[in-house]
């Protein structure tokens, strides 16, 4: 075999040319010890707090503390494979996870990764995993109703999009339920779901995925899962990992959507459990000191972003929204200042118009867990004092068959009727307050005393209206026909009815609706009011039914 001259020159030329000469410029440190998902290394003086570290074994690390000689790493993932004397190297960058279109139906680990076996995920996009949360003026009041299809919730204590509403309660009583049957009824909706579970056993998990995916709910949905056999890292930083997925389509697309934190007692534990191990000092059940700033800088992220205006040249090709001054104008109270840049811009001869871009919406349900009801315990306190609001499921009512179980007395909605449609707002306005006084008066008449008959009929309404409200697991009802069910509840047409018989004559009465007065709920449906003409319409209907109802 004989060598050509002329093609070894022209192979080394076409090296010479195709070389590039690259400075690779790391810090490098050693890893002094590891254990239990930390580590300790020595000679990274310049790293930064939250910065991302490459281990020579091929795992990620999070700078946790910083020493006078070391630095405290946080293990992302398989921490076994690190031994004493090992590389680690700085990246300059900040944790961040992969965001985007493409991760919508799918169940993916914290870092991003994907577990249901459908392959890797495609994206362009990727967003840190902690932001600074947005500031008064980028926000808007929350006044948009997030429907959840729950008639106890949607009535007494709705939820706003944009806001953050607790789900407190023991083991065992609802808590996921609640949280599920609200992504349900997103079905057909424009909310993007995203669904964490922080800590809890696989087998619940594959159950939640399981459900969702029989319910159509996937389709919208993104499953991130931190499961009780994850190391504590990826169990803390879980719930931040899910906020930034569903802040990609708030910010960039102008989406509304619905983040579930399931639960944030665990994600304390794992934090706790880090912590303590990397020697911070413990506080108040041997919490460190800045868990409150764990869950606060999660969920003051939450919001309901405020509408942006830019001025466009007059004429600009659909789809063109780039800014003629490069500014952009947040809120109500930079109107007066577009209005002045507008006549400035035409005094130079230029024709320019405004155009809004509406501002999406991060809705938060963190799910807390209390140990025999003790909703004044540490976590639980603190997380009630971030949120706008909780959901209290009781035990006893639990056990007693009322589904969901809340208590209407200790929950809340500090938003209130501004996340109402009209109808609702008009319908259910006392019925939590009438509630709760019939839970105390239940209490009483169980002495045995005679009771005048005010209260009789008091007491035999809340009976009824707690069977009204009673709901299966999974299946959301749209808010129209609960304002027609709950109508006929609080306008005393169930008083005589047999408790028994109320599921029978909700179900049968809706029916009724759809089959012979579509009417009815169109006009609902249009304005989403409650006028006095077709409150006088609906209570003849429905007298009408009952009687018909009653010879059956």
């Amino acid at each position: 075999m004989k060598f050509q001259a002329h093609e070894i020159a022209t192979i080394i030329k076409e090296e010479i040319r195709q070389y590039k000469s690259e400075l690779d410029v790391a810090e490098v440190g050693k890893v002094l010890e590891v254990g239990d998902g930390v580590a300790r290394v020595y000679g990274l003086s310049k790293a930064m707090a939250g910065e991302m570290l490459q281990f020579a074994s091929g795992a990620t690390g999070v700078v946790f503390n910083l020493e006078e000689n070391s630095i405290g790493v946080v293990v992302l993932g398989g921490y076994l494979d690190i031994k004493e004397g090992d590389e680690v190297r700085t990246t300059g960058r900040l944790l961040s996870v992969p965001v985007g279109e493409a991760m919508v139906g799918r169940v993916v680990d914290p870092l991003g990764r994907p577990l249901d076996g459908k392959g890797p995920i495609q994206t362009p996009h990727r967003r840190p995993m902690e932001i600074i949360a947005p500031g008064i003026a980028e926000r808007q009041p929350v006044n948009e109703p997030l429907q959840t299809g729950i008639k106890a919730i949607d009535s007494m204590i709705p939820i706003g999009r944009g806001q953050r509403e607790l789900i407190i309660g023991d083991r065992k009583t609802g808590k996921t339920a609640v949280a599920l049957d609200t992504i349900i009824n997103q079905r057909g909706g424009d909310v993007i779901c995203v669904y964490v579970a922080i800590g809890q056993k696989a087998s619940t998990i594959a159950g939640i995925v399981q459900t969702l995916r029989e319910q159509h709910a996937m389709d919208y949905t993104i499953v991130v899962v931190a499961s009780a056999s994850d190391p504590a890292p990826l169990q803390y930083i879980a719930a931040y990992a899910g906020c930034s997925m569903a802040e990609y389509f708030m910010y960039e697309h102008g989406r509304a959507t619905l983040c579930i934190y399931d639960d944030l007692s665990k994600q304390a534990v794992a934090y706790r459990q880090l912590s303590l191990l990397l020697r911070r000092p413990p506080g108040r059940e041997a919490y460190p000191g800045d868990v409150f700033y764990l869950h606060s800088r999660l969920l003051e992220r939450s919001c309901k972003v405020a509408e942006k205006r830019v001025i466009v040249k007059k004429g600009a090709p659909a789809g063109d929204e780039t800014p003629v001054n490069g500014k952009i104008y947040v809120g109500e109270q930079d109107r007066h200042a577009i209005d002045h840049d507008i006549a400035a811009l035409g005094k130079d001869g230029h024709e320019a118009r405004r155009i809004k871009k509406s501002g999406g919406s991060l809705t938060a349900l963190p799910v807390i867990e209390t140990l025999e009801g003790e909703v004044s315990a540490y976590i639980p306190t603190n997380v009630i004092s971030i949120t706008d609001g909780q959901i209290y499921l009781e035990p006893d009512l639990f056990f007693a068959g009322v589904r969901p179980a809340i208590n209407v007395g200790i929950s809340v909605s500090r938003v209130g009727g501004n996340a109402q449609i009209p109808a609702m707002k008009k319908i259910a306005g006392s019925l939590r307050l009438d509630l709760a006084a019939f839970r105390a008066l239940e209490a009483f008449a169980q002495l045995g005393t005679e009771l005048d008959p005010v209260t009789q009929r008091q007491l035999d309404r809340g009976k009824r209206m707690v069977e009204l409200l009673k709901q299966p697991q999974y299946v959301p009802m749209d808010v129209l026909d609960q304002v027609l069910s709950i109508h006929a509840g609080v306008r005393g047409f169930l008083d005589d009815l047999p408790i028994n018989q109320v599921d029978a004559f909700e179900k049968a009465l809706l029916r009724h609706y759809r089959d012979e007065h579509p009417e009815i709920r169109e006009e609902l449906g249009k304005n989403k009011k409650l006028t006095d003409d077709l409150d006088a319409k609906i209570k003849t209907i429905v007298g009408n039914f009952k009687q018909r109802f009653a010879k059956k």
